[in-house]
This record gives structure tokens, sequence and C-alpha cells, in this order.
């Protein structure tokens, strides 16, 4: 291959990253994982010599197999790590446009939003790792079962069969989900009977089973436990605002709807997510890791 066809190939390649990022992140639920699994996979690339690269005629497609079975392996191993972290583990949240930009057609781009939100991650984490692997492939990112089940290692119509049982518990977390206009009025409330103070405002913005998980990963200091109901939540949340007055809680767009982001002195501290059903708030996710805020190191 004559030495400018190559360079333009090395350029194509080294162009896939974000898309690499990007797929990885939605299998593996962190940036620094997803990161590792794409420096994996430029690692297996640039390990074959220039006559096997030369003959890969879609280098696109070549890395997105090797990046899938890489995350494939992180996921079978990722249960056991899991286990071992401190206090309660949830999915890196990141801004709405941490994969691509407002621009073309707004309905493709809720639907990218989704498939990023921390919601959907968390079912994600409740799937076998082929599951979670077809769904990604098939779902999110187009790919046909014929091209899948080479990477997972099932026939295409075994591959269909996972993807419509991922689709299953997708769609059962999805039913429950509310319009964007009623979820953000609902936490625009909660954020009121917060900042007064109200607790018993705050409880009646609350679903009676509402559960508060805090990630902080044994770096900083978090909820060790869950905590669950309503009144439990309320008091939690009204006692770290009042030890923590250096802190700025602002409202903040998030794939999952209007949630909060946690400021100290001109840094982030956190990212807050909500899930609202039936017109209250079921679920509050709070992640303080701060190795899970790295595309959060400016105000959006």
């Amino acid at each position: 291959m004559p030495d400018e066809k190559r360079s333009t190939v090395d350029d194509e390649v080294i162009g896939e990253r974000r898309h690499l990022v990007s797929l990885a992140y939605r299998m593996l639920g962190t940036i620094a994982e997803a990161e590792d699994a794409v420096q994996e996979t430029y690692t297996r690339w640039y390990r074959m010599s220039q006559t096997e690269r030369d003959a890969i005629n879609v280098p696109r497609g070549w890395l997105t197999r090797v990046a899938s079975r890489v995350c494939l392996d992180v996921l079978s191993s990722a249960r056991v790590r899991r286990e071992q972290y401190v206090g309660p583990w949830l999915p890196e949240p990141v801004p709405s446009t941490a994969f691509g930009t407002t621009e073309g057609d707004p309905l493709e781009h809720v639907t990218l939003d989704e498939s990023i939100s921390t919601a959907l991650l968390v079912v994600l984490e409740s799937m076998t790792p082929a599951e979670r692997v077809v769904f990604v492939l098939h779902d999110v990112f187009a790919l046909p079962f014929s091209d899948i089940g080479g990477i997972v290692g099932r026939t295409p119509a075994a591959c269909r069969q996972l993807a419509t049982a991922a689709r299953r518990r997708v769609d059962q977390s999805r039913a429950r989900q509310v319009p964007r206009t009623e979820h953000d009025a609902v936490v625009r409330a909660f954020a009121a009977a917060s900042r007064g103070g109200d607790l018993n405002a705050l409880v009646k913005i609350l679903d009676p089973d509402v559960v508060l998980r805090s990630d902080g990963g044994g770096i900083v200091t978090a909820a060790r436990n869950p905590i669950f109901g309503a009144d439990r939540v309320a008091r939690f949340l009204l006692g770290v605002q009042q030890k923590n007055d250096r802190t700025e809680v602002l409202e903040q767009e998030t794939p999952d709807g209007l949630g909060f982001a946690i400021w100290e002195e001109g840094h982030i501290a956190g990212v807050v997510t909500l899930e609202v059903i039936g017109g209250l708030i079921a679920n509050v996710r709070m992640v303080l890791n701060p190795q899970k805020l790295s595309l959060w190191a400016d105000p959006v």
C-alpha cells in the first residue's frame, strides 16, 4: 500500500476513537473503563504487522468488533469488582453532549441522550454480559445480528433472542418513565422543598418507597448503603444540605432530564440524577466519586 494511502488509513483509525469510547461507555458504564478498552483495541491494531493491517478493508468494522470483544471480557469480571467497590456502585453520569451535538435531527439527539442516561445504564447493569453487548451493538449502533454473532460467539438467531430479552427489560423501565416536562416539573418542586428546608413538603414529593444511592467509591464521604423510604431520604438530604454550606447545588440538564450539579469552591463535587414515577421521585442517584466526574470539569 502506498505511504499516502496508509497515512489516510491511520488517520481514519485514530478518528474512530470517539465512536469507540461512545460504544465502550455504553457497555461498561464508566469513561475510565471505556478508555482502557479503547486503548487495548488500538494496541491490538498496532500489534499487527503492516501487511495484516493493509488486508483490513473496513478499519471501523474491525475496531468495533475488537472493542466489543474487549468489553465483553471486562464485563465478565465486572460483577466481582462491583462487589468489592466501597458503597453503592453507580454508572458514571455524562453530559448530554458527551458523545454528540444537538445538530441534526432533534429526535435522533433525544434517542442518543436516552442511551447514555443513568436510568438506562442501571438497567444494562442487570443484564448478562452477552445481553448487554448485543443490545448496545444492535439497538444503539444498529449492527446486524450476522455481524454481532461473530463478536459474542453466538448464532444470529441466538443474538436475536438475547436482544429480545434485553429489550424487554429496557421497555419495562421505559414504561415507568414520565414525559420530560413532567419529570422536570417534579424535580423543580423537589428542589424548592429542599432549598426551603421543608421536611413535610419534601416527603410529599418523594415516593414512599424512594431509594437514594450515593456513590463516593470510598474516596469521598458518601452513604455506604442505600437509603430507603421517603422520611429517611428527606432527612438525609436536608442533613447533608445543612452540613455543607460551602457547596452550591445548581440545576443541570442530564440525559435523564433535569438533575443537579454540586459545586464546591469552583470544582465539580457531584452530579445527581433522579427518576420520576407517577409524579413522585422514585430514585435519587448521587455520584460523588471524583473519578466518575471526568467530563464535568467546567460548568455546562
